[in-house]
């Protein structure tokens, strides 16, 4: 009997271990992250017109192959956005000249467009004797989030997944005042002399599939459009769009150095940043954080984020026609390098973490070296040497990259990196 018990048991155990091969089998590759792995690939070039002549100076860079290849990104990625509406209002909502201990001057301004209204949160140095230059970026959590003060606005927030269907915004508890603040050192910003501005981007959009009916898009629909065309904005391009009004805001701001706009993004917002740049000629520096997949990661690595990956889980960000590149990146007239030198000639900087695998730091790092060769149209240089830098040894000039050591996110770090950064291509120190 005891035998019999140990026959049924072994079958019993090989019968499971079938059915988990098989539902394994059934299943996607899982993500590649190991280097050995990732194909063999070409890049399409960045100076090569689609007529096949090749680009040779700034000139033509300027007037044919950067318009080739935004049109590209629009019709196929991020889609088609509007221009500046004709109608906008700024309402400055709150000024404290004596935020942060005195160190600060605080405005809350409020944006109005379209039906919709951004907040957005500036800090100013307190001591600053004219205009002063500003980072500028998306936050995730409400401008709150950002910082400790009891004063700022509670933000009106979205549940960011979308579960039980939110059907309208809700007051952030008081307990989340500063909850991100390590993201964003604001006394940091203020003592190298810079100002800060952000906004929620839940404001311009939700982030969740199904949020569009609550932001900025449908605004724009004609008479009984209920859903974006194939080549129409994602969330992404909305989100970018809204920072653009943050932009035409600052230029009315005279404590703002509008010139001098160093426009940041972490993750998701990374992507947008790039996005954004690429759109907005407007913003002095670009500056990509952990953007990964969508963003400054080349995607014919397949390494950690796929654009299937992006289009399963977050349909909603690109437009319907990046979704013919599911599993078909190869077959992508473009990629990460050639949305980075959208930038050229401003300066623009990438960085990455070693932990983030997902966001593939190696092909964020290829993506700038791939960009650089536009920058020297312009007599710049970008990153001369394809090697990966180590831990915490920023490359590079126009094209600026780092690595370092940690997980997902922004750190004082990556601050202190893109504040050299601005110092050195803004003439400062």
């Amino acid at each position: 009997m005891r035998m019999y018990n140990s026959v049924r048991l072994t079958m019993r155990t090989l019968i499971l271990v079938f059915l988990l091969a098989a539902a394994a089998a059934a299943q996607r590759p899982d993500t590649n992250y190991d280097e050995s792995k990732v194909p063999r690939y070409t890049l399409p070039d960045p100076l090569k017109l689609t007529t096949g002549e090749t680009v040779k100076d700034a000139k033509t860079w300027q007037a044919k192959r950067r318009p080739e290849i935004q049109r590209l990104f629009e019709d196929q990625m991020f889609g088609r956005a509007p221009g500046r509406p004709g109608k906008m209002s700024f309402e400055l909502t709150s000024i404290e000249k004596n935020a942060l201990g005195g160190k600060a001057i605080r405005k809350e301004v409020s944006i109005n467009t379209a039906g919709k209204t951004f907040h957005l949160l500036l800090y100013l140095p307190a001591q600053a004797k004219g205009p002063v230059p500003v980072f500028l970026g998306l936050n995730f959590n409400g401008n709150h989030a950002v910082t400790n003060e009891p004063d700022v606005r509670l933000a009106m927030t979205w549940n960011r997944d979308g579960k039980n269907a939110p059907t309208a915004a809700i007051q952030a508890p008081a307990a989340s005042r500063g909850s991100t603040g390590s993201r964003w050192p604001i006394e940091m910003i203020l003592a190298k002399g810079y100002g800060l501005a952000t906004i929620y981007y839940g404001d311009i959009e939700p982030d969740f599939n199904g949020g569009m009916k609550h932001g900025i898009r449908p605004s724009y629909f004609k008479s009984g459009q209920t859903e974006p065309a194939p080549d129409g904005w994602g969330a992404i391009g909305a989100w970018a769009w809204g920072l653009s009004r943050a932009m035409d805001y600052l230029e009315t701001d005279k404590s703002v150095d509008a010139r001098r706009v160093a426009l940041m993004g972490h993750s998701r917002l990374g992507k947008t940043a790039l996005w954004a740049g690429a759109s907005d000629t407007r913003y002095a520096i670009v500056i990509s954080n952990d953007s990964g997949e969508g963003g400054a990661a080349i995607s014919r690595r397949i390494f950690g984020e796929t654009v299937r990956n992006l289009n399963t889980s977050f349909p909603y960000w690109f437009c319907a026609n990046y979704k013919q590149y599911s599993g078909r990146e190869e077959a992508m007239p473009f990629d990460s390098h050639m949305l980075i030198a959208l930038m050229a000639p401003r300066p623009v900087y990438v960085a990455s973490a070693e932990e983030d695998q997902w966001a593939d730091p190696k092909g964020e790092f290829l993506g700038a070296v791939a960009a650089s060769p536009v920058y020297r149209l312009f007599g710049k240089k970008g990153i001369e040497s394809d090697r990966m830098p180590g831990l915490h040894e920023p490359v590079g000039d126009a094209v600026g990259y780092h690595i370092r050591a940690g997980k997902h996110d922004v750190t004082d770090y990556d601050w202190e990196q893109y504040i050299k950064f601005a110092d050195r291509h803004f003439g400062r120190r």
